[in-house]
C-alpha cells in the first residue's frame, strides 16, 4: 500500500503506522473485525473494534480513490493531455474533492456556452483578454468576426463565456467559493406556494433559515424530506458579494478595458457555474454528514437493544395483548420451543375475565412457567394489570417487552419457516417470549430498520445504513458468543467467518448428526474450511463439551498453551476453570511466544476465571406507576417511572405506561451542557422522570430529568 496513505490513516486515528499495516494485512488475509480485535491483539497493538473498523473504512475509501485516480489518468491520457507534471500531481493527490477539481478541465462534458464559443473561433480572443494587457479589446475583437460571429459584442460575449469556464475550472477559484460556504453558508427552506395545507407537518420549516454549520442532523433531514415530498424549496446560500470580491482580487490584474471584460466573466462564472456547483457539493456534504450522524445514533441504539439484559433459559408464558381479537397466549420451554397456544379474552367487548384467569393459572401450573412476557402494544397495560392480580402456585415474574418489529417478524419468511402451521398472532407471541429470554438471538431475525430505534432512517443513505447496522449486529453477536448446539441459522450467520451458507450447513449437520461434542467437530460441517474455522471457533460455545475450553472465549489455537499451563501446575484443565487460587499461581510471562503475547495470555487468564462470561447485565423487573394509563391521567409536576424506548440526537423518548411516549429534550437531561443524550441515558434504561408539559390535543408530552432523584 502507498506509504502516504498509511501515514494519513495513522495520523487520522492517532495510532502507529505499524498498527495500520498489520491490521490491513489481516483484512487482506480474510480476517473479520471481531476476530482481529479479540484474537490478534499482538499484531494490532490491542486496537479495539471501533479503531479496527475505522481502519477498514479508511482503507476502503483510499482504495476507491486509487481506482478513481486510474480512471482520471486514463481519460486524460486518451485526450493526449497528460503531462508528467499533471500525472505527478494526480498521483500525489489524496483528497477526493481536490482530485475532482484537478480533473474538471479534462472531464468529458456536454456542449456548453464555452464550447460553442470555441467552435466559433473565439478562444484566441479569450486568451488575449485574460492576459489583461490589451487596452482596446473591442478593436481586437474585429479580427475574430466571421460568418458565425456577426458583431463585436457577440465576440466579446463568447470570449467571456470561455473565460468564465476557465475560472470555474480553476481549483483556486473553487476553493475561494468553498471557503465562503464554509464560513457563512445559510440553509433556507420555504413552503411551495399552494402546499401550505397539505404540508402542515412541516410548518416549522415554511420560512426557516439558519447557519448550515449549526444545523442539527434531524432538522436538515426533515427539511430534505419535505423537499423530496414536494412541499419545501431548500437552498444553501452564502455572501456572494464578499466571495465575488475575493475572486476579483485573484483574477482581475489590471485596470483597463480587458480587465472590465474579466470582471464581467468572473461575475458570470460565480453566478452561473461555480456557485451552483459548490452549493450542490455542500448540499451533498451536509446531507452525508447528517446521514452519518443519524446512522451513528441508530447504530448505538441498536447495539444497546441487542445487548439488552436477557432473562435466560426460563420456561416462559408470552402474551400478545389485544381487545376485540383477544390476547394470544403461548407457552415456551427453556429453549424457546413452542409447547402450547390459545386465546384469552379478559378485556372488552367480551370481558371473559374468569375464564381467562382460569386458563392462565392452568397454563402456569401445567408448563411450570417461571416468567410471563407481555407485549407493550395495544392493551398491554391492561393485560399487565390483569396478570399481576392473579395468584400462582409458584414464583412468577412479569415483564413488559417491546413489540417493535414483532409484526414484521411474524409475517416474514423466517417466521413461516419456523412455524408453517401457525398464523401471525402465534408467531408474534412467540417472538415476544423469546425476546425476553434472549433479545439478541430473536432480534437478529428482524431487519434492524423495523425495530423502531432509528432517526429519519428512511431518509439516509440506505447502503451505508445497512452496512453500519450489519456491523453492529455482527459485533454484538460475537461479543456475546453463541451456543453452537442451540443457535438458529440466523444467529450463526453473524458469527465471524460464517455467513448464511455456512450457518445453514452447520444447522443441517447438527440436525443429521446430533449436537456437536467439540469445536473440532465443527470442521466436519460441509465447506467448513481452515480460515472459516479460525475466524469462527472462538465465538462458538459448547456447554457440555468434554474440553471445558470449548465453552469459553479461549481460541482453539491457544489450547496447547492452556494444556501446558495445566501440566506445569500438575492439574487438569477442568481444575483451572473458575479456580481463582490455582489461576493466581500461573506466571503467564513463562508462556510468551512469538505468536502469543501477554494481551492474549491476559484474555486466557480472564476466561479461566469466568469462562464464556456474558457481557450483558442481569434483567430487572419494571413496574409503571399504577393508575396512569392514558395521557389524560398525566399532570405537570408528576414524577413517574419510565423506560427509555428511543434515543435521538436531540433527546430521548420515554414510555411511562401510556400510548404516547414522552420526550426528554437534551436540554432537560442535566444541569450541565451535554452534546449527546447517551451521556445520560441508555436504551431500555429504567429511569424516573418529571412531567414538564402535557399537550393533549397534539398528543405531546415533555419530560425532564432535572432535579429528579434516580434510584
Amino acid at each position: 500500500m502507498n506509504r502516504t496513505i498509511l501515514s494519513i490513516i495513522s495520523q487520522n486515528l492517532n495510532i502507529r503506522e505499524t498498527q495500520v499495516v498489520n491490521t490491513i494485512k489481516l483484512f487482506n488475509e480474510g480476517a473479520t473485525v471481531p476476530f482481529i480485535s479479540r484474537y490478534r491483539k499482538e499484531q494490532t497493538g490491542s486496537l479495539d473494534e471501533v479503531q479496527i473498523q475505522q481502519i477498514k473504512e479508511l482503507n476502503e475509501k483510499f482504495t476507491e480513490l486509487e481506482k478513481r485516480k486510474e480512471t482520471v489518468l486514463k481519460t486524460i491520457d486518451e485526450q493526449e493531455k497528460l503531462t508528467s507534471e499533471l500525472k505527478l500531481q494526480i498521483e500525489n493527490c489524496f483528497d477526493a474533492v481536490e482530485l475532482e477539481d484537478i480533473y474538471l478541465p479534462y472531464k468529458p462534458k456536454r456542449r456548453t456556452k464555452a464550447t460553442i464559443a470555441r467552435e466559433k473561433g473565439l478562444e484566441g480572443l479569450a486568451k488575449i483578454i485574460m492576459k489583461q494587457v490589451e487596452r482596446d479589446p473591442k478593436f481586437r475583437a474585429n479580427s475574430f468576426l466571421n460568418d458565425d460571429v456577426k458583431s463585436i459584442n457577440e465576440a466579446l460575449a463568447g470570449a467571456r463565456d470561455i473565460i468564465a469556464e476557465w475560472i470555474s475550472e480553476n481549483p483556486k477559484a473553487r476553493n475561494i467559493v468553498r471557503r465562503g460556504f464554509e464560513m457563512g453558508a445559510i440553509i433556507s427552506s420555504k413552503i411551495i406556494k399552494g402546499k401550505e395545507e397539505s404540508a402542515i407537518k412541516y410548518n416549522d420549516y415554511f420560512d426557516w433559515n439558519e447557519s448550515l454549520k449549526k444545523c442539527p442532523s434531524h432538522r436538515l433531514l426533515a427539511m430534505r424530506r419535505g423537499e423530496n415530498e414536494g412541499f419545501l424549496r431548500v437552498s444553501i446560500t452564502t455572501d456572494s458579494e464578499r466571495t465575488l470580491a475575493n475572486l476579483n482580487r485573484f483574477f482581475v490584474r489590471g485596470n483597463n478595458k480587458s480587465s472590465e471584460q474579466v470582471l464581467l466573466a468572473v461575475k458570470d462564472s460565480l453566478k452561473r457555474l461555480i456557485q451552483p456547483s459548490i452549493e450542490t457539493e455542500f448540499a451533498n456534504l451536509s446531507k452525508e454528514k447528517a446521514d452519518d450522524e443519524s446512522i451513528r445514533v441508530f447504530a448505538e441504539n441498536l447495539r444497546q437493544l441487542l445487548l439488552a439484559p436477557p432473562l435466560g433459559q426460563k420456561r416462559t408464558l408470552a402474551i400478545d395483548p389485544g381487545y376485540r381479537s383477544g390476547c394470544k397466549v403461548v407457552c415456551l420451554d427453556k429453549q424457546g420451543n413452542l409447547l402450547h397456544n390459545e386465546n384469552i379474552y379478559p378485556h372488552k367487548p367480551q370481558e371473559e375475565r374468569k375464564m381467562a384467569a382460569k386458563k392462565i393459572s392452568s397454563m402456569v401450573e401445567m408448563y411450570k412457567i417461571e416468567a410471563i412476557a407481555i407485549g407493550n402494544g395495544t392493551a398491554g397495560r391492561e393485560t399487565e394489570f390483569f396478570i399481576k392480580k392473579l395468584h400462582y402456585n409458584r414464583e412468577v415474574r412479569v415483564y413488559i417487552v417491546s413489540e417493535d418489529g414483532a409484526s414484521v417478524y411474524s409475517a416474514s419468511s423466517v417466521a413461516r419457516q419456523e412455524f408453517p402451521q401457525y398464523d401471525v398472532t402465534v408467531r408474534g407471541a412467540v417472538s415476544i417470549g423469546r425476546r425476553l429470554m434472549d433479545p439478541l438471538a430473536e432480534l437478529v431475525k428482524i431487519d434492524p430498520k423495523s425495530i423502531g430505534v432509528g432517526q429519519y432512517q428512511h431518509d439516509v443513505d440506505q447502503k451505508k445504513l445497512k452496512t453500519s447496522l450489519d456491523t453492529v449486529v455482527e459485533s454484538s453477536v460475537n461479543s456475546v458468543g453463541v451456543n453452537l448446539n442451540t443457535a438458529s441459522k440466523h444467529l450463526l450467520t453473524y458469527i465471524s467467518g460464517l455467513g448464511p451458507q455456512l450457518a445453514e450447513n452447520i444447522t443441517i449437520y447438527r440436525k443429521e448428526n446430533g449436537a456437536f461434542k467439540s469445536r473440532e467437530e465443527l470442521k466436519k460441517a460441509p465447506r467448513m474450511g481452515t480460515k472459516a474455522f479460525e475466524q469462527a471457533a472462538g465465538f462458538l460455545r459448547i456447554s457440555d463439551a468434554e474440553n471445558p475450553l470449548d465453552n469459553s472465549g479461549v481460541h482453539p489455537e491457544s489450547y496447547k498453551t492452556v494444556r501446558q499451563i495445566a501440566k506445569d501446575l500438575n492439574c487438569q484443565i477442568t481444575d483451572l476453570i473458575s479456580n481463582e487460587e490455582l489461576v493466581s499461581k500461573i506466571d503467564f510471562n513463562k508462556y510468551v511466544t512469538a505468536e502469543i503475547g501477554l494481551p492474549t495470555l491476559t484474555d486466557i487468564n480472564n476466561e479461566l476465571l469466568k469462562p464464556g462470561r456474558d457481557p450483558r447485565k442481569p434483567i430487572k423487573v419494571f413496574e409503571f406507576a399504577p393508575g396512569i394509563t392514558t395521557i389524560e391521567h398525566l399532570q405537570v409536576g408528576m414524577e413517574l417511572p419510565g423506560i427509555v424506548n428511543n434515543i435521538t440526537k436531540f433527546g430521548a423518548f420515554v414510555d411511562v405506561g401510556i400510548k404516547e411516549s414522552g420526550l426528554i429534550h437534551i436540554s432537560e437531561m442535566a444541569d450541565r451542557f451535554i452534546s449527546d443524550p447517551n451521556e445520560i441515558v441508555k436504551l431500555h434504561q429504567h429511569i424516573k422522570v418529571r412531567v414538564k408539559e402535557v399537550d393533549i390535543p397534539r398528543k405531546r408530552i415533555q419530560l425532564s430529568l432535572k432535579g429528579v432523584i434516580q434510584k
